[in-house]
């Protein structure tokens, strides 16, 4: 359960106790755990053009639907789909569901070349979290010209549903950013 006296990022700052655990336990966190980096991606997918909220609040469906996100299993769920489609408990959005697949797809094939994703997505940064300085969320932005890199890249090498808000907020998700703000208890951790 999160403490309520720390002092967060605003963005965090509501109350909820699911938006404080994921904001403690995850977000700007340096991820390096493949399966984790493509839950993080497919639920940056899913939230595109809604809350963080919905999305948090949908979790334990997707992480069950797609079999917490094994990229192995999911690469064959196509034909699952129209399955999906009908389930009131996720965000039912066929382009997206399509993109979880054949991103589990394209992440399958990288593995098959030796590269891992963990391996894929911290080159961009050289290994290193950029750290931002911010002193409100109202100054965190949604896309720079590495997301802009990143997501050019992401398409070319197969990717699908990776625009460059999407690629910055899971940059953000996963730490490659630390957009934290200085206020924050965890601005200093990572």
């Amino acid at each position: 359960m999160p403490t309520t006296n720390l002092k967060r990022c605003s963005w965090a700052q509501n109350g909820d106790a699911l938006l404080q655990q994921y904001h403690d336990d995850e977000w700007g966190r340096p991820c390096y755990d493949d399966r984790k980096l493509f839950e993080l991606l497919s639920l940056e997918i899913m939230q595109a053009g809604l809350s963080w909220q919905t999305v948090l609040n949908k979790r334990a469906t997707f992480q069950q639907v797609f079999v917490n996100f094994d990229f192995y299993q999911v690469q064959h769920f196509s034909t699952k789909l129209p399955e999906m489609m009908k389930n009131p408990h996720l965000i039912r959005n066929r382009l997206k569901l399509q993109a979880i697949v054949q991103n589990a797809q394209t992440v399958v094939a990288l593995a098959q070349k030796n590269h891992s994703l963990t391996d894929y997505f911290w080159s961009f940064v050289a290994g290193q979290p950029i750290k931002h300085h911010l002193t409100n969320s109202q100054k965190l932005p949604t896309i720079d010209p590495l997301a802009k890199q990143i997501s050019q890249q992401m398409k070319r090498d197969g990717f699908k549903f990776v625009g460059p808000v999407i690629i910055y907020s899971f940059m953000q998700a996963a730490g490659l950013v630390n957009d934290h703000e200085i206020s924050c208890y965890l601005f200093d951790k990572f």
